[in-house]
């Protein structure tokens, strides 16, 4: 009976140190957007690091799309319960930076509990996306996608054309639509994210200014800039080839991927996160390549830059929840996670080390076309092709996309639309500048 008892009191004992255990770790809010198998990714490796460090707790939440998280995050901010993590995509980058006074910079975390982050371990435009003009990382690259170009190999093998010799240039591309439609073929050519992939990404693949002031990286008064020449002559060019039925308008946003996946168009500008989709869905072989140019742009082909989202850490926090955090990131950027995740997602590896070791181990040998999106950004970026640091891009690309539709359909000149771009995007960047001095 005696032996029982002090049985009973050594697992009462256990038992509470065990809770004591457990309140001693430190809980982590991360708030993000991954939904479906993407949200059970994110849960996997929040689970993998919880297992491996028991002093700390991140609490992976589910806060609807990018733009009602970010709104979330926001509003929790002001209410004085922000988390401690939030995922923002790319074109919310402008407003978390000039958030003052809500936003712990990464590199600066890091540095302060003595685990520094460093930007050069990450791919270039990466990095760049996601730092001050003085080169410092501000959020944490995570899950960041490019432009790449899809084809149908079937079709192309239909039309005549070399399916291992996909078109390299706005020129090719006409010439491949024009065989295709003549082989039958009920449209050549269409583009998902049409602000992203025609205007901002054809900007950097070309090496100009999307926006003066390098883009935005240079101060709060930058003034949109796709009026020039080239801008109005690739939008001529779409609304040609939409004439002569090679180019389909799809849609805003994911909306033309069906397109493609459902073989009525023969060739797409898209994300590189598409592949998968296409890979499980389409009832062709595709191609995936790098992105058309004008042959006669000097320095083009340059780079593209990213979308996807980093994750940005709010102020104010003690500092044994930035020891955690900084704990939390550095295991994301180490090169086994950061390359698995690219593998299973299809998201671009956003360290250098996670492309090596992805190389390695033969992927993209035994995945053709995975490597496209990694090469377009591993490169060193100029001023015109690091990325966008504006205020309100959201609403720029509402703009956009709008211009573009009437452009295509024919309701409106390609410079006027590119002017009215212009007119209305500065107006809101005035608006936004005026809002953080």
């Amino acid at each position: 009976m005696r032996s029982h008892r002090i049985a009973l009191t050594f697992a009462a004992i256990m038992t509470a140190f065990a809770g004591a255990s457990a309140q001693a770790a430190t809980e982590i809010q991360f708030w993000h957007s991954m939904e479906g198998a993407l949200g059970d990714r994110v849960n996997g490796l929040v689970e993998e690091f919880n297992k491996k460090n028991p002093d700390f707790v991140v609490k992976a939440v589910y806060k609807g799309n990018y733009g009602e998280s970010m709104n979330a995050g926001i509003a929790a901010f002001r209410a004085g319960n922000a988390p401690d993590i939030l995922q923002v995509f790319e074109v919310g980058t402008a407003t978390m930076m000039y958030a003052k006074g809500a936003i712990k910079p990464v590199q600066q975390m890091s540095e302060e509990v003595g685990n520094p982050i460093d930007p050069k371990e990450f791919i270039g435009a990466v990095a760049g996306y996601y730092s001050s003009a003085d080169g410092k990382l501000v959020s944490m690259p995570f899950n960041s996608s490019t432009v790449v170009f899809y084809y149908n190999k079937d079709a192309f093998k239909k039309a005549g054309l070399d399916a291992d010799n996909p078109p390299k240039t706005w020129e090719e591309l006409a010439a491949a639509g024009q065989k295709l439609k003549a082989a039958g073929q009920e449209c050549g050519y269409t583009t998902s994210w049409p602000s992203w992939t025609q205007l901002e990404t054809f900007s950097a693949w070309h090496n100009v200014p999307y926006a003066t002031k390098d883009n935005g990286f240079g101060g709060l008064d930058a003034r949109i800039a796709i009026n020039t020449p080239l801008h109005v002559r690739h939008l001529e060019n779409l609304a040609k080839l939409g004439k002569e039925g090679v180019f389909m308008y799809g849609g805003r946003g994911d909306e033309p991927n069906s397109l493609f996946i459902s073989g009525k168009c023969a060739m797409i500008t898209g994300s590189s996160g598409l592949r998968a989709n296409i890979a499980k869905n389409a009832k062709f072989e595709f191609g995936t390549s790098t992105l058309p140019y004008y042959a006669d742009v000097q320095g083009a082909p340059q780079n593209t830059i990213i979308g996807g989202a980093s994750l940005w850490v709010f102020a104010n926090k003690k500092p044994e929840t930035y020891k955690g955090v900084t704990a939390f990131f550095k295991f994301l950027a180490s090169p086994e996670i950061a390359a698995r995740w690219h593998q299973q997602t299809g998201y671009v590896p956003v360290t250098k080390a996670a492309y090596e070791l992805t190389k390695k181990d033969g992927f993209y040998d035994k995945n053709p076309g995975t490597e496209v999106g990694v090469k377009q950004l591993n490169v060193e970026t100029t001023a015109q092709s690091r990325g966008l640091r504006l205020g309100f891009l959201p609403q720029i690309r509402e703009i956009e996309d709008a211009e573009i539709e009437r452009i295509v359909s024919g309701k409106v000149a390609p410079k006027d639309g590119a002017e009215n771009i212009v007119k209305r995007g500065n107006e809101l960047l005035e608006k936004f500048e005026k809002s953080v001095k």
